[in-house]
């Protein structure tokens, strides 16, 4: 298994002048990690590719509010949706991360919208051998992250009778549901599907 590649990038320096106080704070948190603090300093501007921080709000790369809750917090209140809003609560986030990478001409770039999600802790963007996504169970119910994975794949909404409630005693709407989402038996501690899979990067043929 493996993790979303990026191409390498070209580097360049910057220099920032910062208090004391937080120079002190960024020693002990680095070492806390176990990183060095160039690594932290990094990981924090890189923080800027996928959230805008003013001095006292938050703000996703669309100018909408963001809070930061704890995942499993998040988890237990999807959890108590019943099924239909759990299935319409992943494709609003689908939404979310589609409209973003669409601002910045990323809507059929599928390897930064998994970056994307990634960076900002919804799950890490693991892949088999065959370049198919697994995601986390602990992300949240499975009909959350099918609607949230066909959102963002795909780029159109799950089909929302594709519930318990209405495939219950409807054998064509349940066999739909299998041929089009076609849940893979990876990991059983990872939601995996067909239609999530990762495309090979393409490389440039040398000239001659």
């Amino acid at each position: 298994m493996s993790n979303v590649d990026a191409p390498k990038k070209l580097t360049k320096v910057i220099t920032i002048r910062i208090d004391e106080d937080l120079s002190d704070h960024l020693d002990k948190l680095h070492k806390r990690m176990g990183i060095t603090k160039t690594s932290l300093i990094k990981n924090y501007l890189e923080l800027s590719r996928y959230l805008i921080k003013q001095k006292s709000v938050l703000h996703s790369l669309n100018d909408r509010d963001l809070v930061v809750v704890k995942r499993s917090f998040l988890r237990n209140l999807i959890e108590r949706l019943d099924e239909g809003d759990q299935l319409n609560f992943g494709d609003k986030l689908g939404v979310l991360i589609n409209d973003i990478a669409r601002i910045y001409g990323k809507q059929d770039d599928i390897r930064y919208k998994i970056n994307f999600c990634d960076m900002l802790g919804y799950f890490s963007s693991i892949l088999d051998d065959d370049n198919n996504l697994l995601v986390a169970r602990k992300l949240g119910p499975k009909k959350f992250v099918e609607a949230f994975l066909w959102r963002l794949f795909e780029k159109k909404e799950l089909n929302p009778n594709y519930i318990e409630e209405e495939m219950k005693g409807n054998k064509s709407l349940r066999q739909k549901y299998k041929q089009q989402i076609k849940e893979l038996e990876i990991s059983s501690s990872h939601y995996s599907y067909e239609f999530a899979k990762i495309p090979e990067i393409k490389k440039e043929k040398k000239k001659d």
